[in-house]
């Protein structure tokens, strides 16, 4: 026997290889007892066998439905994993979000045309349209100049929701943020100032140049379809779910309906008014209108009385500001619907179409528990957000929908320390070997979870409302945690660099896929290219360009 070096083995050499196979066998059966081996062949068959099955034509996909975690950084999904697995009593590690055991996965590039570190509505617009473009606009391209009016025109974008809606698939939108909010509001508006909520927040000059507010455009997006793309015979959205309710009532109008106001996370601790708009329009009276046969709902008893067999639109619009967060609405009288409940309502109320649905789902709060500092809001918001996938994948047949679930951006919260395996995610770093919290160089303790910056340490016993910390004072640096419990849902971390609220981060998030068109989910991506993995998957462009006569 010759190896490639040309050197010649004797027989005892061959007897010796004989006893290293043999050996290596008999190693390699013991290997395969083990649970982590096993585990992951599992993984190489799934993932083979969901390739084997998948469609990988064109327009395979009846229906599409995007989970946008906003803000869910993968340090974040990582937290979270853990949070849910020790919620269940596990070590946590070992633990999967929903989406994490989807076939296909990769990570997706964030900045803005002109941020390195992104804000929303650029990001959600690159999703949409598949174009890139600045910081703080939507639906336009980088040549449009935010808050410049005149710029919008002739710098438009077309999102994948209005191709659905123009090739008659029914289409929804759903968020436990505002629903005129940058995120969600990518899906179907136009604007170069994702602050134009409502008219009272736009300059005198947008609206005599024609601009038209966010909640507005929502409005009229069956008006607004038609009229910019002659031949198309559309129907409006046919789910809107979410918070924002003031942006769409005159100022001063009374809304009995509403027992709770939460605090922006934008702005100090003070009441949101109840109604904001200064042009004296009351949109959801004016919704009515336009749909007659539409049903109108604010609250959970409205949500759950809806008849989901009814093929008639449904507004709901639950909060005057964003919706709650979700240990904030377990720990209340539930008065919202969560938002697993409003994914299954919307898939429900959109899947009777033969032409398939297209619906946007966003945890909006993940992001604004971050901005506050609150690791506990963040994070049982994102279980929520996987407990809603969960429930969609459920409900879909996975050989003809497309189901994505991504992020937005990132934040800037870190997992750090040394901590032993099934240290509370929640709790500070107990390292490898240890039985007592680590200490600093100072003889102080410290978390696992931390922010880089933002409002800093906090802790309101049992809050589960994350926007408290905005109400108290700038706190940074580092603190005595020595008889705090960091597990509590009042718990706000440290952070190094003081800032009036924490902020994004600029790293690559991810994205998880299953169903037709999922295999184009891999590798590193311009977050641009999502759009144009919906659009090949479902032949958005296409089916909208044949339907208009």
């Amino acid at each position: 026997m010759t190896l490639s070096t040309g050197c010649t083995l004797s027989d005892s050499g061959l007897s010796a290889l004989s006893d290293i196979d043999n050996t290596l066998d008999a190693r390699l059966q013991l290997i395969h007892s083990n649970i982590w081996y096993r585990q992951a062949e599992d993984v190489i068959d799934f993932s083979t066998e969901a390739l084997r099955k998948i469609d990988l034509s064109p327009g395979a996909a009846k229906n599409i439905i995007l989970f946008v975690g906003d803000g869910m950084s993968i340090s974040t999904v990582t937290a979270a994993r853990i949070l849910e697995g020790q919620n269940r009593g596990l070590a946590g590690e070992e633990n999967f979000l929903s989406f994490g055991q989807f076939p296909f996965s990769g990570l997706v590039k964030t900045y803005n045309v002109d941020a390195q570190t992104p804000d929303s509505a650029g990001t959600m617009t690159a999703i949409m349209s598949g174009v890139k473009t600045d910081f703080g606009v939507l639906g336009v391209d980088q040549k449009a100049q935010r808050g410049n009016c005149e710029s919008q025109r002739g710098n438009q974008l077309v999102s994948a929701l209005m191709l659905a809606e123009i090739a008659g698939m029914s289409t929804g939108v759903i968020s436990t943020s505002r629903i005129t909010h940058a995120t969600p509001a990518a899906t179907y508006a136009v604007s170069v100032d994702r602050n134009w909520e409502d008219i009272s927040t736009m300059p005198v000059t947008a609206v005599s140049s024609g601009c038209e507010d966010i909640a507005l455009q929502l409005v009229n997006f069956e008006d607004r379809l038609e009229s910019q793309y002659l031949g198309s015979a559309v129907d409006g959205l046919d789910v809107i779910l979410g918070g924002g309710r003031r942006h769409f009532l005159p100022q001063n109008a009374a809304d009995s309906d509403s027992t709770f106001v939460p605090i922006e996370h934008e702005v100090s601790a003070s009441r949101i008014p109840l109604g904001s708009r200064s042009d004296g329009r009351n949109l959801i009276e004016e919704w009515q209108k336009i749909y007659k046969d539409g049903r109108y709902v604010n609250d959970l008893a409205g949500f759950s009385a809806l008849d989901l067999n009814d093929t008639a639109p449904v507004l709901g619009l639950f909060n005057n500001s964003h919706m709650r967060y979700e240990a904030d609405r377990l720990s209340s009288l539930n008065s919202e619907p969560s938002l697993t409940q409003m994914t299954v309502g919307g898939i429900k109320l959109l899947k009777n179409n033969p032409k398939g649905f297209f619906l946007v789902v966003e945890a909006g709060r993940i992001d604004h528990g971050h901005h506050a500092g609150s690791a506990f809001n963040a994070l049982t918001d994102t279980i929520e957000l996987s407990s809603a996938v969960r429930r969609a994948v459920a409900l879909t047949n996975p050989t003809e929908t497309l189901i994505l679930v991504t992020a937005d951006h990132g934040h800037v919260m870190s997992i750090a320390g040394y901590p032993r395996r099934g240290n509370p995610i929640l709790g500070k770093v107990v390292s490898v070997g240890g039985d007592l919290p680590a200490v600093d160089d100072e003889g102080r303790s410290y978390t696992t979870l931390g922010y880089q910056n933002g409002r800093g340490f906090l802790n309101i016993q049992d809050a589960t409302n994350a926007d408290l910390a905005y109400d108290a004072p700038i706190n940074s640096g580092r603190h005595d945690l020595t008889e705090i419990d960091t597990a509590n849902s009042g718990f706000h971390q440290e952070v190094h660099v003081p800032l009036s609220m924490e902020t994004h981060s600029g790293e690559d998030v991810a994205v998880y896929a299953t169903g037709p068109g999922a295999h184009l989910a891999t590798g590193t991506l311009e977050q641009s290219v999502i759009f144009h993995i919906m659009n090949y998957a479902a032949d958005l462009t296409e089916r909208a360009r044949a339907a208009i006569k």
